[in-house]
C-alpha cells in the first residue's frame, strides 16, 4: 500500500517479504545483517519504506507503538546514493504522524542527530554499547522464568516502561535464549532476557527495583553465554559501566538517547537496559 509521496517517492508499508531488501540496505550503510532483529520488528512494529527506482529500497524506518503512550523508532536507513534528498526526515515524519502516541523515543548516531533535532527530537542522555567475552562473573539469585511468572512480569514492565508491551514480551518468550527473574517479597523484583544477534548475545531488557538486582541479572545472563555479549548502557548509570569494564567488555560506540513529544512515561530509574536500541 502506498499513500504519500516524499521527495517524489512513494511510501509503502513493508512486510517480511521485503526482508532481503532491508538487509541489503543495511549492508549499504555498513550495518551487520541482523535478520533475527528485523524479523521481530516486522512482527511487532510498522515497517515503512521507499522503493529505489533502480531496485531494492531507498529508505526504511520502523515505528513500534506501545499503547497510546510511546512509539519506539528504529532502523532509520537511507541508501548512500539517496542521501540529502529529504527521504530520511520525510519518512520519519510520516511514521510519527501515524503513531498516535504522546511520546516517541530513539537513539541517534552523531550523523543522524541533526536530522532528528530538526524533526523535534531532543537529547535526554547517552547510550554506550559495550561488547566482548565476559569474564570473572559471579552468579546471583535469579532463576529461569516460567509461564506462570508472565502476568506479574507484564505488570512490572508496564509500570516501569510506562506503557503496555504485552505483545512484545509475549513474543520474546520464544525469541530470547534466556529469560530470568529475581523474586521479591511481593512478586518479581526484576527480570531480564538475552537474545542472539549475529555474533553477539544482547543482554536486554533488564528491569529491576535497584542496581544491585540489575547487576545480578546481568551477571547471571552473561554467565550462560558462550561467546561475545553486548550490553547497551545509559551512561548516567556508572555502576553498569563499571560492571561492563570490570568483566572485560570494551566500549564500541555511543549514541544519543532522544525523545519527542511529552516526556517519556514510567519509572526510567528501574529500566536498566533496553530490549534493543530499536525498541527501548
Amino acid at each position: 500500500m502506498t499513500d504519500q509521496l516524499i521527495a517524489g517517492s512513494a511510501v509503502r508499508v513493508l512486510d517480511v517479504g521485503d526482508l532481503p531488501a532491508c538487509l541489503r540496505l543495511g549492508e549499504d550503510r555498513e550495518w551487520s545483517p541482523e535478520e533475527r532483529k528485523w524479523r521481530l520488528l516486522f512482527e511487532v512494529g510498522d515497517v515503512y519504506g521507499i522503493d529505489d527506482p533502480d531496485g531494492g529500497l531507498a529508505a526504511t524506518v520502523v515505528a513500534t507503538r506501545f499503547g497510546r503512550k510511546v512509539t519506539a523508532i528504529g532502523m532509520m536507513l537511507v541508501a548512500k546514493r539517496h542521501e540529502r534528498r529529504g527521504l530520511g526526515g520525510g519518512l520519519l515524519r510520516y511514521a510519527l504522524d501515524r503513531s498516535g502516541t504522546s511520546s516517541a523515543w530513539l537513539t541517534a548516531t552523531a550523523y543522524g542527530r541533526p536530522m532528528y533535532e530538526r524533526q523535534g527530537f531532543r537529547p535526554v542522555g547517552e547510550c554506550a554499547t559495550y561488547t566482548g567475552q565476559a569474564v570473572g562473573l559471579r552468579r546471583g539469585s535469579s532463576r529461569p522464568a516460567t509461564p506462570s511468572d508472565l502476568p506479574a512480569i507484564l505488570a512490572l514492565d508496564a509500570e516501569v516502561f510506562g506503557a503496555p508491551r504485552v505483545e512484545l514480551l509475549t513474543r520474546l518468550r520464544s525469541f530470547w535464549e534466556q529469560f530470568r527473574v529475581v523474586d521479591g517479597p511481593g512478586g518479581p523484583a526484576g527480570f531480564g532476557g538475552a537474545w542472539r544477534n549475529v555474533s553477539d548475545t544482547v543482554l536486554g531488557p533488564v528491569i529491576a527495583q535497584d542496581a544491585d538486582i540489575a547487576l545480578e541479572l546481568l551477571s547471571d545472563l552473561a554467565s550462560e553465554v558462550e561467546g561475545r555479549v553486548r550490553v547497551d548502557i545509559d551512561t548516567g548509570r556508572p555502576e553498569l559501566v563499571a560492571w561492563a569494564m570490570e568483566h572485560g567488555l570494551t566500549h564500541g560506540f555511543s549514541t544519543t538517547i532522544m525523545e519527542y513529544g511529552e516526556e517519556l512515561p514510567g519509572d526510567r530509574a528501574r529500566l536498566f537496559t533496553p530490549v534493543m536500541v530499536a525498541l527501548g
